[in-house]
């Protein structure tokens, strides 16, 4: 077994925080947990900074967490080049890169980290080898997924222990909430612009126990100010109508983020990071997919669920899909609310045992460690 100390993650930002939040969190786990030299190359270093207050923006090169964080420059100069290369998401490394890894007498593990999905041909897929067409290199694509013949998913090893010290009613006061009246559901709201948030909403206001909605600052801010006739909407705004209420949170840093999963009763969650962050936070949650063209992003969003139904068979799961579907604009959201709704207290028993089946195989770190530790290039 050969040693891969040294290892580079590279990450483009293509919009929202997806991608970085990803390659984020990867990079502090492999440099604290598993002992490895890690570089996090970022093109734009400034969604990283809100996800990671301690990150200067401004600063190409700096040590955060145990990570070299550098900037990605366009053109990119030739630098050494490390052990396990990651090209997160097919980023496409710089062609100086490139020819510096194939000069190496050695040459370094190179992996492609792809998206994650539940389809079924990941499995078949993740850790097939791509030969670059002209030169003496070979890429592997890695995919995350939820059965122990894909790439894992990522889970810290001092994950059970912060949950086991969270302090429910200290997170409440310091974001300023009351404490919760009898019936409330309280819940996180995490989302790309729907035009189905304004019916949900409405019927969140017409429900007849309170209900407590946390909106972290994103994209789903502008349909939040427009149902309450609010031209601003931002961080410390708070609104309310009949039995809803709404308070605005400054936007999450990526380690505050597991607190506020906690914290709710449910969960609205988008893209990759938090979709899986709320399957360990044990509490009943709803997917967000990021919407793809000829909605391929359905069949992912299907793929999904057909597994969760599958392993926690239940009539609950039927109103989950449902659910799902009418939120990512299948379906008609209203009366699938109140189906899912009143599934809620089914949902949360099946929520733990769906996070204990799947954090039964290694961790996608893990995984990364060991697939490049055995590689032959």
């Amino acid at each position: 077994m050969k040693s891969t100390l040294r290892w580079d993650i590279f990450c483009a930002v293509v919009d929202n925080y997806g991608d970085i939040g990803v390659c984020w969190r990867l990079a502090r786990q492999l440099a604290n947990e598993h002992g490895l030299a890690v570089r996090l190359w970022v093109d734009d270093l400034r969604p990283l900074s809100r996800l990671c207050p301690a990150v200067d923006a401004s600063q190409a090169l700096q040590r955060i967490e145990g990570v070299e964080v550098r900037h990605w420059p366009s053109p990119f100069s030739a630098t050494d080049v490390a052990d396990v290369v990651i090209e997160a998401f097919a980023c496409a490394l710089p062609e100086t890169y490139l020819n510096a890894m194939a000069a190496r007498p050695h040459k370094p593990v190179w992996i492609n980290l792809e998206y994650l999905s539940a389809e079924p041909w990941v499995e078949g897929c993740h850790g097939m080898a791509s030969p670059h067409p002209h030169l003496p290199l070979t890429k592997h694509f890695f995919f995350p997924g939820f059965t122990p013949a894909t790439g894992g998913l990522m889970r810290e090893c001092d994950y059970d222990l912060r949950r086991a010290s969270f302090d429910q009613a200290a997170l409440r006061t310091r974001l300023g909430l009351p404490a919760a009246q009898d019936g409330e559901l309280t819940l996180s709201l995490f989302a790309y612009e729907n035009p189905a948030l304004p019916d949900l909403l409405n019927a969140w206001a017409k429900s007849s126990a309170p209900i407590r909605c946390l909106v972290p600052e994103g994209r789903s801010l502008a349909d939040v100010g427009k149902f309450f006739g609010s031209a601003e909407c931002c961080a410390g705004h708070q609104f309310e109508r009949d039995n809803l209420s709404v308070h605005v949170l400054p936007f999450v840093p990526q380690l505050d983020y597991d607190a506020l999963l906690w914290l709710c009763d449910l969960n609205f969650v988008r893209g990759e990071d938090s979709f899986v962050r709320a399957q360990w936070a044990e509490k009943p949650l709803v997917w967000h997919i990021y919407p793809q063209a000829d909605a391929a992003h359905q069949v992912k969003l299907d793929a999904w669920l057909s597994r969760y139904r599958a392993a926690l068979p239940s009539p609950a799961t039927d109103a989950m899909r449902n659910f799902w579907r009418a939120w990512n604009g299948d379906g008609e959201i209203v009366s699938a609310w109140y189906a899912f709704r009143s599934a809620l207290p089914w949902l949360q028993d099946l929520a733990s045992p769906w996070a204990q089946k799947i954090a039964t195989s290694d961790g996608l770190a893990e995984k990364l460690r060991q697939f490049s530790a055995h590689i032959d290039v």
